[in-house]
């Protein structure tokens, strides 16, 4: 047999160093992740400041940056994903199955994993309101998106529940878009003439310390038990070009949420310095192990949502299961 000419395995060692090359090159290097505002997003922030998806990726031979990015609700962040300026967006339930059922037949946005289950407080401080149903013209509910968000939603669903079939969007009108932070500095501060939020963790317990605050709803009662608040998600051409580092967020995800559980101290120190400096961690260590407040990468309720989505026509097509919503690294995990 004639020997292999040198220039040939020179050629063969190149080809073969291109090819890897190549399948190192695959994936994304910088990988741009967003979240919002208060405690629920405690995870992400987690991730942030203990490089844990570096970790991960670095592991599974990616080297890439994150590009940490902060929004005031889940409208934005959609935008920014259908305009290929963000790779994985953070939000409430609503947007994220809004943006699913939008594109399913286009670049399919899905589910990455859930952040958590945690309850929604709508805050009054309007003395002669003490249900929704007790609401007038002139009251005004800020929440983060009006009709989309997952606090929108549950109102409609409220509403329905509390007015009869068909008045889902008999609230709708009193309700303005805003920012967590700015809507409990509105209410609280008897401004725009916004006299009751519809928020989330730390705002709605912070809120409800002023004598003048009281709960009027609670999304749990309105979902019959716990729900999902928070998921994260990505469009199904990010997710198939970048496998590995897909993988590497959800143990990165993981790991954060072992923390919160078993050091809650840790992860209330972590919040105060990186998100919000002017609360006491003690508090936000209360906020952390309150039972209702559940970290878990596992979809909780989401069909719910999605039924009345597709009922009142917000959303064209209901997903069969739970599992459709969501990429197939979480369809073992016991969703509903």
């Amino acid at each position: 047999m004639k020997p292999v000419p040198v220039v040939v395995t020179i050629g063969l060692a190149l080809l073969v160093n291109i090819a890897g090359l190549c399948g190192a090159l695959a994936e994304t290097k910088t990988v741009r992740v967003a979240k919002q505002f208060g405690i629920s997003y405690l995870p992400i922030t987690i991730i942030e400041s203990e490089k844990l998806l570096e970790k991960h990726a670095k592991a599974a031979g990616v080297d890439m940056q994150p590009q940490w990015i902060q929004f005031t609700s889940g409208t934005p962040m959609n935008d920014a994903i259908l305009s290929g300026s963000l790779d994985l967006a953070s939000g409430g339930v609503g947007p994220m199955i809004t943006i699913w059922g939008k594109t399913r037949s286009g670049i399919g946005v899905k589910g990455v994993a859930a952040l958590n289950a945690m309850p929604l407080y709508l805050v009054s401080v309007n003395p002669k309101v003490k249900s929704i149903k007790d609401l007038t013209d002139a009251d005004r509910i800020a929440l983060p998106a009006v009709k989309t968000s997952i606090q929108a939603l549950t109102l409609q669903m409220a509403a329905e529940r509390a007015f009869g079939a068909g008045q889902q969007y008999k609230l709708d009108s009193l309700t303005v878009s805003m920012g967590h932070p700015d809507a409990q500095a509105a209410m609280l501060g008897e401004k725009s003439g916004i006299n009751a939020h519809f928020g989330s963790a730390p705002f709605m317990y912070q809120e409800l310390t002023d004598p003048r605050a009281h709960k009027i709803l609670d999304s749990y009662e309105v979902m019959g038990g716990p729900h999902t608040f928070n998921v994260v998600w990505a469009t199904t051409k990010f997710h198939n070009e970048n496998p590995k580092l897909i993988r590497a967020f959800i143990d990165a995800l993981g790991d954060a949420e072992k923390i919160l559980r078993e050091e809650p101290s840790r992860a209330a120190a972590i919040y105060v310095k990186l998100d919000n400096p002017k609360m006491d961690p003690a508090e936000v260590e209360r906020m952390i192990r309150l039972p209702e407040n559940e970290w878990t990468i596992v979809p909780k309720n989401m069909m719910a949502y999605c039924t009345f989505m597709h009922r009142v026509g917000a959303l064209p097509v209901a997903p069969p299961s739970w599992k459709d919503l969501f990429f197939s690294e979480v369809a073992d995990l016991p969703g509903s």
